[in-house]
């Protein structure tokens, strides 16, 4: 079996919850998002040959935050900064974090852009705009980065958008490709991970608006504190390697048209400060 068909199989395991702990024990669990995988960083992965075996689990970045937490994965890579600070940093869960690559948000929609997003002055103007316009919006709706940075720019709006009460507003609950093809379909506007919609054959959405610092869209590598002991040093020698050889040939990759897929992370690799015990309970004995 090649490498290649291996890593499929365990894309095709991961996608179907049918992976378990001790399926390929030895390797190393890495947790991604569906990003990583459709935008085309995955399959570098495959061809750089890590240090270690890796066994890929790849989900919505809530999803994967929470198996990290619960002990499930060895290193996580995601971008969900917010969902991160409480879910990994302030619980304690994280042994090592590592700003890795940057992308961009862009917002897409039809060529017509009824809304008339292209005007926007910024990403809250362009959400709001479209709101106005009671325009179909598309949103993942999955706990993921890019549906938690939707939420960031709709919080910066006012403007508080519910299946409930706005018909235009539509929750797909999908991966990133998904969305955008539903979008697609109903000539409706959609918040994407630039790499991903670049790459993504067969719509005739366009980028409309991508001019704010707010659409960044950093990712960032842990290392779960509960893999620091039991992978043998392997989720250490895969993060070191991971920031060296992936990344470097991640920041060459080049979209459609030229333009950078990926750009450096800022920032240095830190430890945060373990979780603090819970206190004593009141008249314990010794």
């Amino acid at each position: 079996m090649t490498r290649h068909t291996w890593l499929t199989l365990v894309f095709v395991c991961a996608a179907q919850a049918a992976c378990t702990r001790g399926t390929h024990a030895s390797a190393l669990r890495l947790g991604t998002t569906t990003t990583v995988e459709q935008s085309g960083a995955l399959r570098l992965l495959d061809s750089l040959h890590p240090p270690t075996p890796v066994r890929v689990v790849i989900g919505a970045s809530g999803t994967i935050l929470r198996s990290a937490a619960a002990g499930d994965l060895d290193v996580v890579i995601t971008h969900a900064p917010t969902l991160e600070q409480r879910l990994l940093i302030d619980a304690g869960h994280a042994a090592l974090r590592c700003p890795f690559v940057a992308s961009a948000f862009a917002i897409v929609g039809p060529q017509a852009d009824p809304a008339q997003v292209r005007s926007a002055t910024t990403a809250a103007d362009a959400f709001r705009r479209i709101a106005a316009a009671r325009a179909p919006f598309i949103s993942r709706a999955d706990s993921s980065g890019t549906h938690v940075k939707e939420l960031a720019v709709w919080k910066l709006t006012g403007v508080s958008p519910t299946v409930a009460k706005d018909s235009w507003y539509v929750e797909a609950g999908v991966d990133q490709s998904a969305t955008l093809r539903i979008a697609d379909e109903r000539s409706a506007y959609a918040l994407a991970d630039l790499p991903t919609f670049m790459r993504l054959p067969g719509v005739d959405l366009k980028v409309l608006f991508t001019a704010d610092t707010v659409l960044g869209n950093p990712y960032t590598l842990y290392v779960i504190r509960s893999a620091s002991d039991d992978s043998g040093g392997g989720a250490t020698r895969f993060s070191q390697w991971a920031l060296e050889e992936w990344r470097a040939r991640l920041l060459a990759e080049r979209l459609p048209g030229g333009m950078a897929a990926f750009q450096q992370s800022p920032g240095e690799c830190s430890v945060p400060p373990p979780s603090p015990s819970p206190p004593a309970a009141l008249g314990a004995g010794r």
